[in-house]
């Protein structure tokens, strides 16, 4: 029995799940243009599919579960359950006009033309806000539309900002944040939720890992309480004494996104010597 997952065909995102895979101790025997590849070391079976593909077939259990962009679960799988949220492929919807245009609202696109690939999505948020528009559905290439007159505006998914700027285009409306994510199908069977627990608990690891760094800090111990109130770790800090008398060996975790704050406050306190090591996995 095996848990077949699918992930997208070409792209960052494909590169990106490979490596979470890869992460989690999985080895892939997948050649070039290979559409279905086996794990050598853990039930699992990959499917390399179109992404837009992906939420059909996870409807229809051809694969059990897959590693796709939040966005499209919002555009085409709505209805599909989300297991992990994966932190990488991190996106953003956004709605875009020419730089030369005068924007202050959204109002200012009533009954204007917007071309984009994410109707479902555009033609939500536009409700919302209580615009109406015409839509012009593009696969491909939506950021030229308003350049050869096809459209006034466009939506379409942004991450630096790169393409919108070499198309002469200017970000205007953020309608949603995306990341990868695992999603699973509804059809999915007891023995293929065994291994996605399984699955789940390594990505779980590898993601905590990624998120969190080692330190190692050298501290007076007549400063050790107050040195040990500034770290939040797992449990509680580990402390070894060293071979100079009065001193010991701090050693803890500290979440990365808090890292520097920490460390400020870490030496203000009196630590001294501070080692920072990257974690590869943090079992919970």
């Amino acid at each position: 029995m095996k848990l077949k997952i699918a992930i997208q065909k070409a792209g960052r995102l494909n590169e990106d799940s490979l490596k979470i895979l890869k992460d989690c101790g999985i080895s892939i025997d997948n050649g070039k243009d290979q559409l279905k590849a086996s794990a050598r070391n853990f039930p699992l079976e990959v499917f390399y599919l179109r992404n837009g593909d992906i939420p059909q077939y996870l409807r229809d259990g051809v694969v059990d579960v897959a590693i796709i962009g939040s966005n499209v679960l919002v555009e085409k799988g709505v209805d599909l359950k989300i297991a992990e949220k994966l932190g990488f492929s991190k996106c953003r919807v956004s709605l875009a006009v020419p730089k030369a245009a005068k924007y202050e609202s959204i109002s200012d696109l009533q009954g204007k033309r917007i071309a984009t690939s994410y109707p479902h999505t555009v033609e939500t948020y536009l409700k919302e806000k209580g615009v109406e528009a015409e839509l012009h559905i593009i696969n491909g290439s939506v950021e030229i539309a308003p350049n050869i007159g096809l459209a006034d505006a466009i939506c379409d998914i942004v991450s630096s900002g790169s393409t919108l700027f070499k198309n002469n285009l200017k970000e205007v409306e953020k309608i949603l944040s995306s990341e990868a994510v695992l999603a699973v199908s509804p059809c999915i069977g007891e023995g293929q939720k065994e291994i996605l627990s399984k699955l789940q608990f390594r990505i779980r690891s590898v993601i905590a890992g990624q998120q969190s760094k080692y330190v190692l800090m050298n501290v007076p111990n007549d400063k050790i309480k107050n040195v040990i109130a500034l770290l939040p770790g797992m449990r509680s800090p580990t402390v070894l004494p060293l071979a100079e008398e009065g001193w010991s060996s701090v050693h803890s975790v500290i979440n990365k996104d808090k890292f520097w704050e920490v460390i400020d406050e870490l030496r203000q306190a009196g630590a001294e010597g501070i080692l920072v090591c990257p974690i590869e996995k943090m079992v919970i």
